[in-house]
């Protein structure tokens, strides 16, 4: 511990360390494998979101409301992997384990600001389908560009400010004991049980957080499909019914990929002995993989997406054989 400050009106003195050292995946056998393994993901998940962003921008039949969000979520899910991935492979298998204070709450800020953010974007895509499904006739008078915009950017300046205070709290903790996180980043869970003084507002923060930011979308995005349930009961034919459905499945694919791992984690520390690793191990990926798989299902899922993407490789195509033609009767010309 190398700095210490005092706080003379509350008589207290705070310690703290001037690095962290971050041991997570050090005394597992075989990690480097691992580490194979999340930098094919990381590969994959720049392609996928990139690609899915281009098409996006490039297809005039995307450039909806609903694709706004969709871009949205490709760009956080290539964000989260960013913030994620590249600090792993660097810190252990580069043997870069030390990281300073002020860059570790960096890291701490940016993965779970960009978790927050996908979160929070699932539900926005819920509530889109919800008000297609439900008021198809006013659709277009919600869903528009100026009310996706204001409602990423209230999702945004939310975030920001909310996990600003909840990483600026760890300055409150005092740290005159052990400065070592046993996990694959600066993880907020793990460093404030290694507070000697009292981190009771940390605890009530990181309750708050998974009530608030995971239990509550995912809580509004059960509600918004019983609503959803309910209105395609109405649709007397079966066609129309399996058709609205069908713009539904990707989103619900993303929703259980996003929520079943994190939820059932929470409940197998909760209710059952873990191993340490095991437990790294299933954290790690219930961050790594949705980015991944995100742009996948959304490329293969959805019909509008598979049309654009047929549409720019015809298009494509079709440029490509004129400036051959071009080129061909300019050399003949010469």
């Amino acid at each position: 511990m190398s700095s210490t400050q005092s706080n003379s009106s509350a008589n207290v003195t705070f310690v703290r360390p001037a690095t962290f050292f971050i041991s997570g995946f050090s005394n597992m056998p075989h990690v480097k494998y691992y580490y194979v393994f999340l930098s094919l993901v990381y590969v994959v998940t720049v392609l996928g979101n990139s690609f899915i962003m281009c098409i996006i921008y490039l297809a005039r039949r995307l450039h909806t409301a609903k694709y706004i969000v969709v871009f949205h979520l490709a760009l956080i899910d290539l964000c989260e992997s960013s913030a994620l991935i590249p600090n792993i492979i660097d810190i252990f298998l580069f043997d870069h384990h030390v990281v300073s204070y002020e860059g570790c709450l960096a890291n701490m800020f940016f993965v779970y600001h960009f978790m927050n953010l996908h979160s929070l974007t699932l539900l926005v895509l819920a509530y889109d389908r919800l008000v297609a499904i439900c008021f198809p006739l006013r659709y277009h008078a919600i869903i528009t560009k100026t009310a996706m915009f204001l409602i990423i950017g209230i999702m945004w300046i939310f975030s920001v400010i909310y996990f600003s205070v909840y990483v600026g709290l760890v300055n409150r903790i005092s740290f005159c004991g052990s400065n070592v996180v046993d996990s694959y980043f600066c993880d907020h869970g793990i460093i404030y049980r290694l507070a000697c003084n009292d981190n009771s507002i940390n605890i009530l923060m990181l309750k708050l957080s998974f009530v608030l930011l995971i239990c509550t979308p995912l809580i509004l995005i059960i509600i918004s499909y019983f609503c959803i349930s309910t209105a395609l009961l109405k649709i007397a034919h079966g066609a129309e019914r399996i058709k609205a459905m069908k713009t539904c499945t990707s989103h619900l694919m993303l929703v259980a990929i996003g929520y079943i791992p994190i939820v059932s984690n929470n409940i197998a520390v909760l209710t059952t002995p873990m191993n340490p690793n095991t437990r790294l191990i299933n954290n790690s990926l219930t961050q790594i993989v949705p980015p991944m798989l995100n742009p996948i299902i959304y490329a293969l899922k959805t019909e509008e997406v598979m049309q654009s993407i047929k549409e720019l490789y015809k298009r494509r195509k079709v440029n490509t054989t004129k400036r051959m033609k071009y080129s061909r009767r300019n050399s003949k010309q010469k």
